[in-house]
């Protein structure tokens, strides 16, 4: 027997040297190939049955635990097959004001400049978690009224246990010590001497004296999944 112009000898010595070649190759092709497409369907069971991008602002008294509880929401999610962005504002705020005087003005020109970040980040595609005070609903019903799939999420918690949680906080961006300067130095401070609005109607809401920040997280996340996931195609 001859095919190719082969002994059939000298035809398996050559098949069996190509596959016992190939094989790790074919064998590393099939799990790369498996571990795609689970991560792939991973996705399509989570991020894909939701609707375009999204924002959520977790709003709140400073010392509440927002920072602490957006970067558990994040986890959450990315478990998940769910990519998030976070804005901190304590972080941008370095940018867009270097030498922060925390005035109205001032206040006005951040949040509206956070609010369209997060517009034009969700525009892309990009899932966004405002991690910001925004101590004046107006901050907050912009971002509302820019993007379309929109969620404000308050993280509750009496002003004595804000106070005694910034003192004791180690933030990297966040200033230092606010609670006391706005006694000792009069700095304006939300909740202190400057209003805080809270939301009238948020889709979310957190008590974290009573929830520990894994709760209010795992809480945060389902919710977030229900709020944002698209409706079946035959509802």
């Amino acid at each position: 027997m001859r095919a190719w112009g082969l002994s059939s000898d000298r035809l398996f010595f050559t098949l069996f040297s190509f596959f016992s070649f190939a094989s790790p190759i074919f064998h590393f092709i099939f799990r790369f190939s498996r571990k795609l497409l689970k991560k792939c369907f991973l996705t399509m069971g989570s991020s894909l049955l939701l609707i375009m991008a999204w924002v959520m602002w977790l709003t709140g008294l400073p010392g509440c635990g927002k920072t602490t509880i957006a970067k558990k929401v994040r986890s959450r999610l990315q478990e998940k097959g769910i990519a998030v962005k976070i804005l901190q504002l304590d972080e941008i705020r370095r940018a867009i004001t270097p030498v922060p005087r925390y005035t109205e003005e001032e206040r006005d020109i951040v949040y509206a400049s956070l609010a369209y970040m997060g517009y034009l980040l969700a525009d892309a595609g990009v899932n966004v978690i405002i991690d910001a005070t925004a101590n004046r609903r107006r901050y907050r019903d912009l971002a509302r009224r820019l993007v379309p799939h929109f969620a404000e999420v308050h993280i509750r918690a009496p002003l004595p246990v804000c106070m005694e949680r910034e003192a004791a906080r180690n933030a990297e961006f966040s200033p230092k010590a606010i609670y006391k300067k706005a006694g000792t130095e009069k700095a304006p401070v939300p909740g202190v001497n400057v209003a805080y609005e809270e939301p009238l109607a948020p889709e979310i809401e957190v008590d974290t004296t009573s929830m520990s920040p894994e709760e209010s997280a795992s809480y945060i996340a389902e919710m977030a999944l229900d709020l944002f996931r698209a409706p079946a195609a035959n509802s």
